[in-house]
């Protein structure tokens, strides 16, 4: 639908960075983006807060207090030089759907909150899912203690929404599950021609932050024999993370982030530090992989006497999706007329974080030449019409049941 990819394109210019578009979690362009979206979400005919951790939750009751609460929603945070769908099409999506309802008087038995969660992709600590982690009550001192580049930590950050995560945390309550509508991130939905695919699985995910720390000379002075290059160890440690990729099928591993310093040109260079992503769908095979990967850093230390850190930062296992709205979507889907695609996912979301907490499905949407994470990341209003056919058929029938 036209208004939900304007409103998409409208809010991605609420950015921490002139010219692009950035949002991480605790920022003023998360605040701003909060107050717009929120405003949406009241015009839905929603009552809306800011949780404990900084996410936005806009609620609609139910017409019966014992049914429980339906989560639907998505992430308002972004990667750096993002684009303008991935997250904020699934919590706008879902705005739009609880407006068609209100529209049209329908009434649901069970309440339904849209969640925009404040952090998902990891920018400001290197970790991830921060927002729906507290949801779920999983965010422990390990995550808590974690600092960002200023040196503030996880646990000060979340002071400025109140006395701690536990307040955001939704243990206990009776939740029927967790949806969230998502761009596919992937070509597989446009290879296929179709609209919408309903996901199966969630692949497992490892993130790492690898400091290496060898000793500075001068360029010109320092024979080559006698250097202790960390960029050179950190260089030969990326090309074993592309090899490891290449080996495993099904495995994706990546070097997101490299920084060398001094980072002078006649300098050499005493530190380097990198940021690793490692996923795949079978836990065991991610887990080994990592660790190979950890014992190859120890020996590339041990050869080129530089000292190696490795800090792990994320480990999240490879989560199933809920059978049963799964089947809900997929029926949603065949109203439509859509074709009847099944997909696993291969990226992160706070489906993953969720899914200790309750039963979680998600719906792709298909994204122009399945770029994501960059500035052309696009959709078709029409695709995300079926979309929201299928999110308001879901709704409909999880309302008969």
């Amino acid at each position: 639908m036209e208004g939900v990819v304007r409103r998409c394109r409208e809010l991605a210019r609420v950015s921490e960075e002139e010219g692009r578009l950035t949002r991480w979690f605790g920022g003023p362009a998360m605040a701003r983006a909060n107050a717009l979206v929120g405003r949406w979400m009241g015009e839905a005919g929603m009552v809306v807060r800011v949780d404990a951790a900084g996410n936005l939750v806009g609620h609609l009751p139910g017409s019966d207090p014992e049914a429980g609460t339906l989560l639907l929603g998505s992430h308002l945070d972004t990667v750096r030089d993002a684009g303008a769908f991935d997250g904020p099409l699934g919590v706008l999506a879902a705005i739009e759907c609880v407006a068609r309802l209100r529209a049209e008087e329908v009434s649901l038995p069970f309440s339904v909150d849209v969640y925009g969660f404040s952090d998902e992709e990891g920018l400001r600590f290197g970790t991830a899912y921060l927002g729906s982690a507290a949801v779920a009550g999983t965010l422990g001192p390990e995550t808590l203690d974690v600092a960002d580049a200023r040196g503030v930590t996880v646990r000060e950050a979340l002071a400025a929404f109140g006395p701690g995560p536990d307040g955001a945390s939704r243990r206990g309550e009776r939740l029927l599950g967790y949806v969230e509508l998502h761009i596919e991130q992937g070509p597989v939905l446009e290879r296929r021609d179709a609209p919408v695919a309903v996901v199966t699985a969630i692949a497992g995910a490892t993130r790492a932050e690898v400091g290496i720390r060898g000793r500075s000379g001068h360029a010109g002075t320092v024979p080559m024999e006698l250097r202790r290059d960390a960029a050179c160890a950190l260089a030969e440690l990326v090309l074993a993370v592309e090899a490891a990729g290449r080996a495993e099928p099904g495995m994706v591993a990546t070097v997101g982030r490299l920084t060398v310093e001094p980072g002078a040109p006649n300098v050499i260079p005493g530190a380097a530090a990198a940021s690793l992503d490692v996923r795949h769908a079978d836990d065991a095979v991610r887990t080994t992989s990592v660790t190979a990967l950890r014992e190859r850093a120890d020996a590339l230390g041990g050869a080129r006497g530089v000292e190696v850190r490795w800090d792990e930062r994320l480990s999240t296992p490879a989560v199933a999706m809920d059978a049963r709205l799964s089947d809900l979507l997929a029926e949603a889907v065949a109203a439509r007329g859509a074709p009847d695609v099944r997909l696993p996912s291969a990226a992160g979301h706070d489906a993953v974080a969720l899914s200790v907490l309750a039963p979680t499905a998600m719906l792709f949407v298909r994204c122009a030449g399945g770029v994501s994470h960059h500035p052309d990341e696009s959709v078709d209003p029409a695709d995300v019409a079926v979309a929201l056919d299928v999110l308001d058929g879901f709704l409909r029938r999880l309302g008969a049941s």
